[in-house]
Formats: structure tokens, C-alpha cells, sequence
């Protein structure tokens, strides 16, 4: 037994780390990234604005300038405040830090985004995760019995569902808000594709958090998410959040993207519009069962036994395209593969790929 063997939690060894394949000369649409980089001009402007930092400074604490105009830009209800994180897995661990007391419990959809269950881990709660359907919708109504039974300190759902890429129907989730008897993030990653949000109705319900990236719209790289809420959630969350965590770079560049949303937003345009033209094209393709989507990819069943989703990933990767493959982890993903929409060239090759592939 090694000396980290005799200290560190048997159910740490015994998980496994978060994933993520090497995409080096690949197509890359396994991990839901904006496909587009920034226009020469403005990249050119975050250029400079970036040779002009102090980076032997630490950042500015409370991040203030950037939090009012996410406040602002994100039209975040008035009485509500934001917390930044870096990236949403640490807003993620910050909101889970915050409710664990012991033998609380967390509860969401399942599948669902692989972050929830880890850090109920991590912290020592009890992950009770509530399967969806077969074709992965929600079964309000198993929820709300778990919900029931378990009373919940913390309820994740996710809105567009990650991995499968549906959003649940706001009347399902509006009970669930209502009957919890702990707090419920809404996590909204996707937002920006499914144009449904619950940010305006913050106000409403006092038991709410809404939870975002701007991963998904062009700034993966920079690492930024946030969480807003009434003030008393996100005092709670301050204080167990990491002293200068969100850096001196992303705070200067995503406050330099933001004053230039309107750039971001037509991109994500770009991709809806890519998105609807790849869903008949995938649909036609043998073999393949294509879920609905409210996000910027797609999640697809390929039929045949087991193995055969991997011998079609394999297959993609060989022809130079990186998806993500989902078989031998969660029973109800088996064979499944999720698509990212990225760019009209890279889709073509894809469809090119999956028809050879299949």
C-alpha cells in the first residue's frame, strides 16, 4: 500500500477523475465550446487591454466592475446579486461547500451533469439521483416523491439537460421549486440556445439560485461562471469561496467581451442556425436516434449491441472528428455519442464522418 494509499478516502481512490480527450489535430465537438474565435479587430483590442495588465498584482477581490455588468448585461432581478467562480464547477463547489452539513443530502436528474454527484462527494453528502425516462424526460412526479422522501438541502437541474440536451417543462420545474424544502440551482449553461431563462423570476422564489457560464458562448478559455441570487444566498456562498479566484486576465477580458455581447450573440446565432440545419441531416442517417435538443449539441443513440456507440466514436475519431462517447458509464447512456454544432464546415465533415461510420 502506497503512503497516499493509507491517507486518502477509499471513495476517492476509488473514483475516477473527469475526462477530458486530447482533441490535438482533431475536429473538435465533444465539449460544447463556442466554435468561433474573436473578430481580428477585437481580439486585437483584448490584446492590448492584456499587455496593459499588472499581473504581478492580484486581481481586484469582490471583482466588483465585472459583477455589475453581468448584473446588467444578464439582466439579473434588481435585489439580486451575483457571485463569480472559476468556470460553474466552482461556483458548483462553492453552493455545495456552503449547504454541507452532515448527512444532507443533494438530489437531481439523472443523467445529468457529472459535477453534481462528484462534489456531494467530495463533501461528504449523499448524492440521490432520480432517473429520468427512457427517452429522458422528467419524471415530475418520481421527483417530487424523492424530493418527499428525502428533503433535500440542495436540488440540481439542469435547464437545458446536460448530456442529453432537452429542456424539462417550466411547469415540471416550477413544482420542484416550490415543494423543495432546501435550495434549487437552476442550471442554465445553455441559456443562450434555449432561450427560455428563470432569471427574471429570482424574485419569486426565495428557495432559487440561477447558475451560468459564458463558456458556451466564446469564452471557455477564460474560465467564468456565476450564480445569481437573493443576497443572503450568495453571502452564504462568498464565504467559502477562494480569495482572488476569479484572475486578473479574465476579469479584464470577459468585461471587454461583455460590452461587445452583441458579437457573442451572433455567433451563438451562427450556431442555432447550424444546429436546425443538422438536425434533419443527422435524422436521416440509419442506424441513429437523435434526442431533441434545446442546447448547442446533440445527443444520438447508435443501435446495435453493446460496443456499438464506441466502434462509431472510434471510427469518427479515425477520420479525424472528437466527439464524446458516453458507453460504459451511466446504463441508460449506453451507445449514446454527444455532438457540439460547431462550424458549417466542421458539421459537414461530421455528417460525412457518421455516414461512413455508421
Amino acid at each position: 500500500m502506497s503512503a497516499a494509499d493509507k491517507v486518502v478516502r477509499p471513495e476517492i481512490r476509488a473514483m475516477r477523475a473527469y475526462q477530458v480527450s486530447d482533441a490535438t489535430g482533431l475536429v473538435k465537438l465533444d465539449v460544447m465550446e463556442s466554435p468561433y474565435g474573436l473578430p481580428k479587430e477585437l481580439a486585437e483590442e483584448v490584446g492590448r487591454l492584456v499587455a496593459g495588465l499588472s499581473l504581478n498584482r492580484y486581481p481586484v477581490p469582490t471583482a466588483q466592475k465585472l459583477r455589475a455588468l453581468i448584473r446588467r448585461v444578464m439582466q439579473v432581478p434588481a435585489g439580486c446579486d451575483v457571485l463569480l467562480g472559476n468556470g460553474s464547477d466552482e461556483c458548483i463547489q462553492y453552493i455545495t461547500a456552503s449547504v454541507a452539513r452532515e448527512g444532507a443530502v443533494v438530489m437531481a436528474p439523472t443523467p445529468s451533469f457529472a459535477m453534481f454527484s462528484m462534489h456531494a462527494l467530495f463533501y461528504r453528502l449523499r448524492f440521490a439521483g432520480v432517473p429520468l425516462r427512457a427517452d429522458f424526460s422528467l419524471d415530475a412526479e418520481a421527483f417530487l416523491a424523492a424530493m418527499a422522501k428525502e428533503c433535500p438541502a440542495l436540488v440540481w437541474i439542469a435547464y437545458p439537460n446536460n448530456p442529453t440536451g432537452n429542456a424539462f417543462p417550466v411547469a415540471d420545474i416550477e413544482r420542484i421549486v416550490r415543494a423543495a424544502p432546501g435550495l434549487v440551482v437552476i442550471d442554465e449553461a445553455y441559456q443562450p440556445f434555449a432561450g427560455a431563462t428563470f432569471m427574471p423570476r429570482l424574485a419569486e422564489f426565495e428557495n432559487m439560485a440561477v447558475m451560468r457560464t459564458v463558456s458556451k458562448i466564446g469564452m471557455a478559455g477564460l474560465r467564468l461562471g456565476y450564480v445569481a441570487a437573493r443576497p443572503e444566498w450568495i453571502e452564504a456562498f462568498d464565504k467559502v469561496r477562494s480569495p482572488f479566484n476569479v484572475n486578473v486576465v479574465t476579469e479584464a477580458v470577459a468585461i471587454k467581451l461583455l460590452e461587445n455581447k452583441a458579437v457573442l450573440d451572433a455567433q451563438a446565432a451562427r450556431v442555432l442556425a447550424e444546429r436546425e440545419r443538422m438536425r434533419p441531416e443527422l435524422e436521416r442517417l440509419p442506424g441513429l436516434t437523435v434526442y431533441p435538443t434545446a442546447a448547442n449539441f446533440f445527443l444520438v443513440r447508435v443501435a446495435g449491441g453493446k460496443g456499438a456507440g464506441t466502434r462509431v466514436f472510434d471510427a469518427l475519431k479515425a477520420q479525424g472528428v472528437l466527439v464524446k462517447d458516453f458507453s460504459g458509464g451511466v446504463p441508460s447512456l449506453e451507445n449514446c455519442l454527444r455532438i457540439t454544432v460547431g462550424t458549417p464546415d466542421e458539421n459537414r465533415i461530421l455528417l460525412t464522418a457518421m455516414r461512413e461510420a455508421l
